[in-house]
């Protein structure tokens, strides 16, 4: 399995990630197969600031 290239999360899409996981209405890993990012990244920009 080739690897994926790394990818820059422009601010607006973690400010909208990060507003879906502190809004509760859907589980981490249910946000992170809809945005595609790994859970714990979703968890990291919803603790940041």
């Amino acid at each position: 399995m080739p690897k994926r290239p790394r990818r820059n999360h422009s601010p607006v899409f973690k400010a909208n990630v990060a507003l879906a996981a502190v809004r509760g209405e859907q589980t981490l890993t249910e946000l992170a197969q809809q945005f595609d990012v790994h859970p714990n990244q979703i968890k990291q920009w919803s603790e940041e600031e």
